[in-house]
């Protein structure tokens, strides 16, 4: 298999890539080049916000993974998310203040706070990049491959399988909330500095954060395209259509389930890794089932079932949230549950949808009473 094989015949995710790579060559040139005086300048902040899309962008393709090829309706990916959020916040946390006698940080702000005499064993370690980065990965991984074998083990599916994910995500959601869980309880980890040595405020580390951003949203889509085009894809559309027709010839559904959630379930904790550095805090708020049921919006928005239409989702409703809570903050819960409704109703398919359809409209030959007039 050829490396370009996972994109043929994919027109819509290699204009969304073509469109990335363009956006990651020309916001350093405005940025970093571009004077400050000048109208084409663009701003750090722009730079972070644009970031930070990019990293709901990710999310949103680790959930139609699941829900638009594999028929799972998930309604806990925040908490994978956020898990690998709290992993990279550890390490920043780490990296401020003082240096101890073999120069390591000494224990993080809230718990001096909280009167913490010694740095509890879970943080052990995470002073270091290679080994939080591991458990960017690893942490929502695991949880993954445990909930994942004991529901697709138990035949839950439907309904009760969303509940389940929405429950996992909500008790998570309490449980770091407490302060002696040892991850700052309600105000979580916030006040970074630092990140392998550069300062997070410079420009050039904010667009290399993009840049980062960028790059893992073009891996984690052809990694995904990749696993579709692969039988492991095939055998999913073919669980997703018709499950018990799957199981009863032959194949352990619950095998071809769990390997594709669990990495799902890693593609969210590498955006969540992805953005704690970019907006500069992690709180149990982003376990919020709240937040999980906005991920499915996105992906309903942009087209289910094409990877590509979930980012053009995700960036164009967090837009319209960033514009929207800025001008009318009341209205933007009410906007959001309408443009919902207006997807369900009259794009079914999505943004995407919308897009393929005017492209065969524009690819089909002409009927013959066209021929005829213009004969």
């Amino acid at each position: 298999m050829g490396p370009l094989t996972p994109l043929r015949g994919d027109s819509g995710g290699q204009a969304m890539l073509g469109v990335l790579l363009l956006v990651a060559i020309v916001v350093p040139v405005l940025n970093l080049v571009v004077p400050e005086g000048s109208p084409w300048h663009m701003s750090t902040y722009t730079v972070t916000l644009l970031g930070k899309y990019l990293t709901y962008a990710l999310l949103a393709v680790a959930v139609d993974l699941v829900w638009g090829h594999l028929g799972i309706l998930s309604l806990g990916h925040g908490a994978f998310f956020a898990l690998g959020g709290y992993a990279m916040g550890m390490y920043l946390m780490r990296q401020i203040g003082d240096r101890g006698v073999y120069g390591d940080p000494v224990l993080p702000d809230f718990m001096v706070f909280l009167n913490w005499q010694e740095l509890p064993w879970f943080w052990q370690g995470f002073d270091m990049f290679w080994l939080a980065a591991l458990m960017v990965v690893l942490v929502p991984g695991v949880l993954a491959l445990v909930f994942g074998w004991l529901a697709f083990r138990s035949r839950v599916t439907g309904v009760y399988l969303s509940i389940i994910t929405q429950a996992l995500t909500y008790a998570l959601m309490l449980a770091f909330f407490r302060n002696e869980m040892g991850f700052g309880g309600n105000n979580g980890l916030t006040d970074f500095k630092d990140m392998l040595g550069f300062d997070l405020q410079a420009s050039s580390t904010r667009v290399a954060l993009f840049l980062a951003s960028a790059l893992a949203l073009a891996l984690g889509y052809l990694a995904c395209r990749w696993i579709l085009s692969s039988r492991l894809g095939r055998v999913a559309v073919a669980i997703r259509d018709a499950e018990a027709r799957t199981r009863f010839i032959g194949y352990r559904v619950d095998r071809v389930k769990l390997a594709i959630w669990t990495f799902s379930a890693m593609l969210a904790g590498i955006a969540g890794a992805l953005y704690v550095p970019q907006v500069g805090i992690i709180n149990p708020g982003e376990f919020s089932p709240l937040n999980s049921i906005e991920l499915v919006v996105w992906v309903a928005v942009g087209g289910r079932a094409t990877l590509y239409g979930a980012v053009i989702g995700a960036i164009v409703v967090n837009y319209g949230k960033t514009y929207l809570t800025g001008a009318f903050p009341e209205a933007w819960l009410f906007a959001l549950g309408g443009l919902f409704v207006l997807v369900t109703l009259f794009l079914p398919q999505g943004i995407a949808g919308l897009f393929q359809r005017l492209g065969r409209r524009k690819a089909a030959p002409p009927s013959p009473e066209q021929a005829g007039e213009a004969t």
